[in-house]
């Protein structure tokens, strides 16, 4: 068994954060538990930027900042939590900036801020378009310097408590094979979204399958605002892979069939620089209406031609990089393929405003949880800022609640528990296959789920998740090797997925209007009379899922009306 006072569980930007933050205010044992190499977690994708207000930010303010915030999450957000991110941005950026994030400058020397979509003051901190990729190695460099405890390769199986307080965790040993126990007074679950539900069009890393969500809902935690989830509008059109918003922010253009700024007609006062969940369904409208590009009219074009080719190496090296490898199109002399893609989850683990679970010791930051500081749609450069902000505050409750917490006894059942599960995969029948099964939860999240929804579909949807999930019994692992398993781990991340995919689709078909990313052509309007409210999912003991509902935090934006 091993042992530590604080076990954070994922390597990317929150994760590292807190590890960083809790091994300098305390002398405990800290430990980061990842399944990837931590500088190669999703968090180095993050190409456009972190908001924030600097003191520089002439005419901004953290509470312009906050209602930007509300306003983009279609005021579903909870505003005393959204009030605590924005006041926090400039210090998390001066701080990281001091470990050494190489941040764009202007020529006077300050940090360079350019516009992002939905906000109404360029805040959005950038270093190039490798942002994610540039905090990621900082912080990791931080950690190893600050004596950082790092179980690298290690999956998360179980989070074991007494209904009260957590015990421990359990975990797959990747390199070496074999389920271990490992004891801890405070976990903090840091773990990702969890987008690769949609298998076939992505964003995300492979390894973005909602492992600690999918744990903390098998726990008996609840998970809140599942159905909200974020498509980006610049995918690349045949991969998926992510263009960032940054390309609109340095003044790209999206254009049509017809070559028509087409977002006059959704968006007249922001055009491209509208929030994400507008951009994308203007999209996806005109490509549904027959005004795309390309031979099949599949895709709309990114123009980024007028910017001139000094700018998009300075600002844009990896866009023009990603678009040649991937399209086989330079940007500085022609337009890039683009359509949405499933990008990021707004929903997660149910925290308060601190990160803080129902159960003491046990917290969620970033990705993985809903805390929450984006509602229905999340603001470009917000992302970043919310796992740093929260891996910092998670990380000091966490120290907070070990310094005197009791020394704490797991019991070996859940262990026992988990060895017995994956002897039962590699014992299996092998009737089902994970690749062929993986690929239809893809396609029936994406048809039923996608950019717009209604409920006739949504239903088929759902019998469909659930016929996925009685198949995925059968399902073998052929592997029975212990190092390096990958057929073992591929099976585990499929399966976490499929236990969340329901709990996206049953608050989706009940929630009757359309709030941000949630676009329903059956319920045009947002009904704040019935649906100001997030939804709350719980894994029962027989297996079903329970729906409830929690009022949202208002404090000082009262619901309008959305307009750009």
């Amino acid at each position: 068994m091993l042992d530590y006072d604080i076990v954070i569980v994922g390597g990317g930007g929150a994760g590292l954060y807190a590890a960083l933050w809790a091994a300098e205010n305390t002398i405990l044992k800290v430990a980061v538990m990842t399944k990837v190499y931590p500088t190669r977690s999703h968090t180095g994708a993050a190409e456009g930027g972190i908001n924030a207000v600097l003191t520089h930010s002439v005419g901004d303010s953290p509470e312009a900042h906050a209602y930007d915030t509300v306003k983009g999450s279609d005021f579903l957000a909870d505003q005393d939590a959204v009030d605590i991110m924005c006041k926090m941005g400039a210090a998390v950026i001066y701080d990281i900036a001091h470990r050494g994030v190489p941040f764009s400058r202007r020529p006077d020397g300050r940090i360079a801020q350019r516009p992002f979509g939905g906000a109404s003051f360029p805040r959005t901190c950038y270093a190039a378009d490798k942002t994610g990729f540039y905090i990621l190695q900082t912080l990791y460099e931080q950690c190893l310097k600050n004596n950082v405890t790092f179980l690298n390769e290690w999956f998360l199986l179980s989070i074991i408590h007494n209904g009260e307080r957590v015990e421990g965790i359990t975990a797959w040993d990747i390199r070496n094979g074999g389920v271990h126990l490992i004891k801890t007074k405070a976990v903090i679950l840091a773990t990702g979204g969890h987008a690769r539900v949609y298998w076939n069009r992505t964003s995300n890393a492979l390894g973005n399958t909602g492992d600690g969500t999918a744990a903390a809902l098998r726990a008996g935690l609840p998970l809140k605002d599942m159905e909200f989830i974020q498509f980006h509008p610049t995918g690349l059109a045949k991969t998926g892979i992510l263009v960032t918003e940054g390309a609109r922010g340095e003044g790209g253009y999206l254009r049509n069939k017809d070559g028509e700024r087409f977002m006059k007609r959704y968006a007249p006062e922001k055009m491209e620089l509208a929030p994400r969940d507008i951009v994308a369904r203007a999209i996806q409208t005109e490509i549904d209406e027959g005004r795309g590009c390309g031979p099949n009219g599949d895709y709309i074009c990114l123009d980024l031609t007028h910017l001139g080719e000094e700018r998009i190496k300075e600002r844009l090296p990896q866009t023009r990089e990603h678009a040649i490898l991937y399209e086989g199109v330079d940007p500085v002399k022609e337009p890039i393929p683009i359509a949405p893609t499933a990008h990021y989850s707004m929903g997660g683990i149910d925290t308060d405003k601190l990160g803080r679970t129902p159960i003491k010791g046990l917290y969620a930051a970033g990705e993985c949880a809903c805390i929450s500081v984006h509602g229905a749609n999340r603001l470009g450069g917000n992302s970043l800022l919310d796992i740093l902000v929260y891996g910092r505050l998670t990380a000091l409750e966490a120290v907070k609640y070990a310094d005197d917490a009791p020394e704490t006894n797991p019991s070996v059942a859940k262990l026992k528990e988990d060895e017995k599960r994956i002897l039962e995969l590699m014992e299996a029948s092998g009737k089902e296959k994970v690749p062929q099964l993986r690929r239809e939860l893809g396609e029936t999240m994406m048809k039923h789920f996608g950019v717009f929804r209604e409920e006739s579909s949504m239903k088929e949807g759902l019998e469909k998740l659930y016929e996925i999930k009685e198949r995925a019994k059968e399902v073998k692992v052929y592997d029975t090797s212990k190092k390096f398993n990958t057929d073992l781990i591929s099976t585990l991340e499929f399966l976490n997925l499929v236990d969340l995919a329901p709990a996206i689709a049953i608050p989706a078909i009940e929630r009757r209007e359309s709030r941000g990313s949630h676009a329903r052509k059956d319920y045009p309007k947002r009904d704040d009379k019935n649906f100001l409210k997030h939804s709350v999912v719980n894994l029962e003991e027989d297996g079903s899922y329970k729906l409830s509902w929690k009022p949202v935090v208002i404090t000082k934006f009262p619901p309008e009306e959305r307009k750009y």
